[in-house]
């Protein structure tokens, strides 16, 4: 695996070593990469079961939608929070200090979300949400510098090398802190994905030496009237939100569902407003501008992907606990683990896939990323097709539960779903960003996630009213209508692309 060159090489990341063939700075944002995941899912593998469990006497008493709206509106403040992140890498820090900087924060949130508190809880999400904006995008966006100037189906590999660190940490983590939170203690559970979190500095640091220059500077450095308009702007906002807060606060009004439609707008206007910053920017050239509207294209899909596949966490979750078999012998294994199904599934599949696309596209054959997007929409349609039909299962069973099997059978459809457009999507922002907006086009990659996550703090609740049947199939209809949609476009988009494959 590893080969020795002379000492003039070392500068170049990977030149000494390579990582399963792959350049040796892979290893580092691998495992830094890999304990990031471990400490983001174990959190998120028991967030809403301890808010409906734990949090008895606060906001959340009897009222389980809005725990789920909740989960899926923190959601989709960390990932709105890449599009900042991905901004402080690009023009201030450079993509090396950001995911540094970020490590450190989540790691601090990690470890007050420890402390039995309902102030130590919500600033300790509020930590985790900051920290992960930092890291997120900009470690993918050092993952595509490692593979500057080859080829796009080896970038492609190399992202779904990368995405099975994400899993690996993913799978780990519900196993581990879900058995210590739900059968331990909640904030125990919490404080070893610190731990973990802590683990992925340690990793990044020691590591740091094998990605050469990758990261090292801002790609557009600010100047510092640009700096004090930013900051200026931060400010207003910032206080904008305190005095609304606080009004709503002194007029007696207040109620946390307010603040769970606010930032569910947020994730829905945000992307919407800087797509027409971006345009409207004058560094954007005439070549790049087809490329970005081809983004929009995947945006939009990845969005109602990510809504439906991020309900795994809440509705599924609750699904598990309450409308799933769990018995073992005489034991019942923690609802929480049923998230560490997907994970381990992408461990298998990751590598089948990699090698599928290069061998495809060896002989001219492998599917367009246009195509790639359809199929995966066609798939995650399929999985609430399913779920449709579990939840009228669990309604004429006699126990109001249902086997094991329904939901491996959804989680299973859901990977392969995944496997055609996570990897290929963050494979694909690399490619089509200009190269002044690398950070910032990753960030609205994961700015994806974050819309369908702020969708889903409305759309979860109509789960009551229609019923686990209806509302499951529902929205398997209109997967399947946009994945044949999108296929239908899929020539306009391969033209808008240009060079890009």
């Amino acid at each position: 695996m590893a080969s020795s060159l002379t000492k003039d090489s070392a500068s170049t990341p990977g030149s000494e070593k390579t990582f399963f063939g792959h350049p040796r700075g892979m290893a580092t944002l691998f495992m830094t990469e890999m304990w990031e995941r471990f400490s983001w899912y174990g959190m998120r593998g028991i967030l809403v079961l301890y808010m409906v469990a734990a949090v008895l006497d606060g906001p959340l008493k009897e009222r389980e939608a809005l725990a789920v709206s909740i989960y899926g509106v923190y959601n989709a403040v960390v990932y709105m929070a890449a599009m900042p992140g991905g901004w402080i890498a690009d023009r201030l820090w450079g993509a090396r200090k950001a995911v540094l900087v970020g490590g450190i924060v989540i790691a601090l949130g990690h470890f007050t979300l420890a402390i039995p508190s309902d102030t130590a809880f919500f600033a300790g999400l509020a930590l985790i949400a900051a920290g992960t904006g930092l890291l997120k995008p900009n470690i993918s966006a050092m993952v595509g510098g490692l593979y500057e100037g080859q080829s796009s189906a080896r970038r492609d590999a190399g992202f779904t090398l990368f995405y099975m660190a994400i899993n690996i940490g993913g799978m780990a983590a519900p196993l581990v802190v879900g058995y210590l939170g739900e059968n331990v203690d909640w904030h125990l559970g919490f404080a070893v994905a610190g731990i973990g979190m802590t683990l992925a500095v340690v990793q990044y640091v020691l590591g740091g030496r094998y990605l050469g220059d990758v990261g090292k500077q801002p790609g557009t450095p600010a100047t510092p009237e640009e700096k004090r308009t930013v900051l200026r702007k931060v400010l207003l906002w910032a206080g904008i939100a305190v005095l609304a807060l606080l009004a709503d606060i002194a007029l007696g009004t207040y109620d946390i569902e307010h603040i769970v439609n606010v930032l569910a707008v947020l994730g829905i206007v945000v992307p919407v407003v800087y797509f027409i910053s971006m345009f409207r920017n004058p560094a954007l050239t005439a070549q790049d501008r087809p490329k970005i509207q081809a983004f929009v294209w995947f945006f939009a899909t990845a969005v109602l992907f990510w809504m439906i596949y991020d309900q795994s966490g809440s509705l599924l979750t609750l699904f598990a606990d309450g409308k799933t078999d769990r018995m073992i012998g005489g034991w019942e294994f923690p609802a929480s683990w049923y998230q560490s199904v997907n994970p381990a599934m992408v461990i298998v599949l990751a590598p089948i896939f990699a090698a599928l696309w290069v061998k495809l596209a060896q002989r001219n054959r492998e599917p367009s990323t246009p195509m790639k997007f359809a199929l995966a929409m066609l798939l995650i349609g399929g999985s609430f097709g399913i779920m449709g039909l579990a939840g009228a299962a669990a309604a004429n069973s006699d126990t109001g539960k249902v086997t094991v099997f329904w939901l491996l059978s959804v989680y299973l459809v859901q990977t392969i779903g995944e496997m055609c457009l996570s990897p290929v999507g963050l494979s694909l922002s690399t490619k089509l960003a200009p190269k002044q907006f690398v950070g910032q086009i990753m960030g609205l990659w994961f700015l994806a996630t974050a819309t369908g996550n702020a969708l889903n703090g409305w759309t979860t609740k109509l789960n009551k009213p229609l019923g686990d049947a209806m509302y499951y199939s529902l929205w398997a209809v209109i997967a399947v209508a946009a994945g044949l949609t999108f296929m239908m476009a899929g020539r306009k988009i391969r033209a808008l692309m240009g060079d890009v494959k």
